[in-house]
C-alpha cells in the first residue's frame, strides 16, 4: 500500500524531478606475444582499460540538470582493481543553458580532444595505446566549466586543488566539430611542467586521416621536446584497417632522448558493441629517453561494449 501510494504520489506532483541512471562498461582483453628491451619474448593474457561505470541524470525542470557519473577500472584479465575504485572517474554536475559546471575527479578534457580523438584502432588502450604524448595531468579534486555547443565549437577549462607544493594543476581544451572535420585544442600546467596540442581529423568516403602535434616540458622538468602522432583508417564493410605512427623529439638539449613508435592493426565489428581484433605494435626508443624502453607486441583480442 505505501509503494502504491508513493507511486501515485511521484505520478501526480511536479515536485518529483524525472531521472535515469545508466550502467555501461567495456571489457577488453588480448592475448600478446610481448617483448621488452633485451628480454626474452613471453606470452600474455592483456587487459585493455577494462572498466564499469554509472552514469544519471536528473531533470530538475526550467532547462536545469543535475548528473553524476562514477567509473571503475579494473583488470578483465586477473579480475583485480586497476587502481583506486572509482579512480577513473567520479564527479557531479550541474547544467542547462548556461553550460555545464562539473566537480571532483576526472580526466582532462585536453587528452580528449586532441590525443584519445585521433587514436581510432583502440581507443588509446593496451599495449598498442599512445606511448609518447604526456599525459596523467591534473585528475583528482577538480573543478570545471564547460560551455555550451555554439554552432560545434565547445571549450571546458579545470582548475585542480593545490599540491603540497601550492601548485594547482589549470587545463582547457577546446573543440570545433563540422560534419566530418574535428579540431581540437589542448593545454595544462602545473607549476613549471605544462603542455599544448593541437590536432585535427577529417573523415572521406572510406578514409579517415587524423594527427596531432605537442610541445611539452616533461613531468621531470628535463626539458621541453616535440612529439606529433600520425594516424588513419579505411574502412569496408565490417572492416577496418588502422596504422599510426607517432615520433618525439629530443629532450632539451638531451642528445639521443626521443622515441618513435608504429602500430597497424585491424578490427572486425561483429556488431555495434563487439569486436575482434587484432595489431602489431613497436616502440623504438633511443638510449636516453625518459620515457619509455623499446618494446613490441603482436597481439589478437575481443572487446565488448555495454
Amino acid at each position: 500500500m505505501i509503494a502504491v501510494a508513493l507511486a501515485a504520489a511521484a505520478a501526480t506532483s511536479g515536485a518529483f524531478a524525472q531521472s535515469s541512471v545508466n550502467v555501461y562498461g567495456r571489457l577488453n582483453v588480448t592475448v600478446e606475444r610481448q617483448k621488452a628491451g633485451d628480454a626474452d619474448a613471453e606470452w600474455r593474457l592483456q587487459d585493455n582499460s577494462s572498466r564499469i561505470g554509472f552514469k544519471g541524470v536528473e531533470d530538475l525542470g526550467g532547462g536545469l540538470k543535475a548528473g553524476f557519473q562514477i567509473e571503475h577500472g579494473f583488470n578483465a584479465a586477473s579480475g583485480a582493481a586497476a587502481s583506486t575504485f572509482w579512480g577513473r572517474q567520479a564527479e557531479v554536475n550541474l547544467g542547462g543553458a548556461f553550460g555545464l559546471v562539473r566537480l571532483g575527479t576526472f580526466t582532462s578534457e585536453a587528452y580528449f580532444a586532441t590525443a584519445d580523438y585521433v587514436s581510432m584502432h583502440n581507443h588509446d588502450t593496451g599495449t598498442s595505446s599512445d606511448a609518447l604524448y604526456a599525459s596523467n595531468w591534473n585528475h583528482n579534486k577538480k573543478v570545471a566549466y564547460r560551455t555550451p555547443n555554439m554552432g560545434g565549437f565547445v571549450a571546458e577549462l579545470g582548475v585542480t586543488e593545490a599540491n603540497l607544493a601550492g601548485d594547482r594543476g589549470i587545463d582547457l581544451a577546446a573543440n570545433y566539430d563540422n560534419g566530418p572535420l574535428h579540431v581540437g585544442f589542448g593545454y595544462d600546467k602545473r607549476g613549471d611542467s605544462k603542455q599544448f596540442a593541437v590536432a585535427a581529423a577529417y573523415g572521406f568516403g572510406a578514409f579517415t586521416l587524423g594527427g596531432y602535434v605537442q610541445r611539452d616540458t616533461d613531468l621531470s622538468g628535463a626539458g621541453s621536446r616535440t612529439n606529433l602522432r600520425l594516424s588513419g583508417m579505411y574502412t569496408v564493410g565490417a572492416t577496418e584497417l588502422h596504422v599510426n605512427f607517432g615520433k618525439a623529439g629530443d629532450v632539451g638539449n638531451l642528445k639521443d632522448s626521443g622515441a618513435a613508435q608504429f602500430t597497424a592493426g585491424v578490427n572486425y565489428n561483429l556488431s555495434k558493441r563487439t569486436k575482434v581484433y587484432g595489431f602489431y605494435t613497436k616502440l623504438n626508443a633511443n638510449d636516453n629517453t625518459p620515457y619509455a624502453d623499446d618494446f613490441s607486441s603482436l597481439a589478437v583480442g575481443v572487446r565488448h561494449n555495454f
